[in-house]
């Protein structure tokens, strides 16, 4: 059979119902979640589906596409590298897009974070950071410290290692108990109080652990808590004190969403290594980093082989995805998203109050470009995701709580869609 054959026997096709036997969907028990829905294009802040349905998108596909879906910009910067390099392996080669990508993370960076190491997904890359400071006791001799501290609400990532430094309590990972080693889980220190009981456990337990790794500012998939930024001096303080390593996860958190460009430059408080994804391209194409201090990448530059940080992902680099890093950098520097965050923190505020006086609602809180109305149990998600997608919105609620995320350059009539379905849907 030729290839146009093939192809226009596939055009003729229904993917969805040849695909769907296929397919392993993601965090849902399949014999029983209603399907999904089927997308035909984007553009922007909306998802048009194949019924000719058009959704305006609540939350950015999980947090990603923070200037909307298909920016001519982005688009054309990734089609000119299609054209020079889809992709070239990293070990022994260099190609430009990494490289300026790379200079460009460490100068909007605050401190001494100048050595980037490029992955392709944020739970890898928190996995990465972990190796980084594992590796790093070990090439300086100091023996035993193999542990972690992390906290308690906090979510890093679904692969073996990250799973154990999530919140046990949060229900996605409970299966895997006992199957990796055990880390550290703690509460943050909110207060004085909670920063010496801390420092106490530290005191006992500081010789073993390595790193703690925190979510600054808002601790997103288990729950979109929030904490202030004497939280994070805190774990500053205890990290200098019992010589530990500090890591901030700003997979959820960089790029604008709290509405600073990254916390760990707006909040004064530098961590060792800090985790960069989601919208790192834009919500294109997939591409993390872990980034290093020169404290920790000095314990690697060694005339010993064996010092050397043995990783590197295939897709390490991938010129596409650091085009689409590089353009979205550029939309960034522009400086329009403040103003566009800044707006859509009024409008989640004005837009969702009212929903403190629905039924179960215990509370409601918005932060930059992030809208949460959390209730006293758990939600029925997925119905809750249906009856939102009668309303025109693309609104996918998690655990306790119901909320928002939307594109930076979602309009403020679309805005307003988005809580509007939240309240009339609360409402019954």
């Amino acid at each position: 059979m030729s290839s146009i054959e093939m192809v226009d026997r596939t055009d003729k096709t229904d993917w969805f119902a040849a695909g769907a036997p296929h397919v392993w969907r993601p965090y849902c028990q399949m014999k029983t979640a209603r399907p999904p829905l089927r997308v035909a294009r984007t553009d922007g802040a909306l998802i048009i589906l194949e019924d000719g349905r058009e959704l305006v998108d609540g939350i950015a596909s999980w947090w990603t596409a923070c200037h909307g879906y298909n920016h001519p910009h982005i688009r054309e910067a990734v089609q000119r590298q299609l054209e020079r390099a889809p992709h070239v392996m990293f070990g022994g080669l260099a190609h430009e897009p990494a490289y300026r990508l790379a200079a460009r993370l460490a100068a909007w960076l605050p401190g001494d974070l100048n050595h980037v190491f490029f992955a392709e997904s944020g739970s890898v890359s928190v996995e990465i950071a972990m190796k980084m400071a594992l590796q790093y006791w070990i090439n300086r001799g100091v023996m035993g410290r193999a542990r972690f501290l992390s906290f308690l609400g906090g979510y890093h990532g679904d692969t073996l290692a990250t799973m154990t430094i999530c919140d046990p309590e949060e229900g996605m990972h409970a299966l895997f108990a006992g199957v990796m080693p055990g880390q550290h889980v703690q509460s943050l220190p909110r207060d004085d109080a909670g920063e010496a009981e801390l420092d106490a456990f530290l005191g006992r337990h500081g010789a073993e652990i390595a790193a703690m790794i925190v979510e600054p500012r808002v601790q997103g998939a288990g729950g979109m808590l929030f904490h202030d930024d004497e939280v994070l001096k805190r774990l500053r303080r205890l990290a200098d004190r019992h010589n530990i390593l500090l890591i901030f996860d700003e997979i959820f958190t960089g790029f604008g969403r709290t509405g600073s460009l990254f916390v760990s430059g707006d909040s004064s408080v530098v961590p060792d290594i800090v985790t960069l994804s989601k919208s790192l391209t834009g919500g294109t194409l997939p591409l993390s980093a872990a980034i290093a201090s020169d404290r920790i990448f000095d314990a690697f530059w060694s005339d010993d082989a064996g010092a050397a940080l043995m990783h590197g992902p295939t897709y390490m680099g991938n010129p596409l995805a650091c085009a689409a890093a590089n353009a979205s950098l550029d939309l960034f520097e522009e400086g329009r998203w403040k103003d566009q965050v800044e707006r859509i923190e009024t409008g989640l505020r004005q837009g969702l109050e009212p929903c403190r006086d629905a039924s179960g609602v215990v509370d409601v809180r918005v932060m930059g470009a992030i809208g949460v109305v959390e209730f006293d149990k758990p939600v029925d998600a997925s119905g809750l995701c249906a009856r939102f997608a009668q309303e025109g919105v693309w609104i996918r609620p998690m655990g306790k709580v119901v909320y928002l995320t939307p594109s930076f350059i979602v309009s403020t009539s679309q805005l307003a869609e988005l809580t509007s379905a939240i309240r009339r849907v609360l409402a019954g």
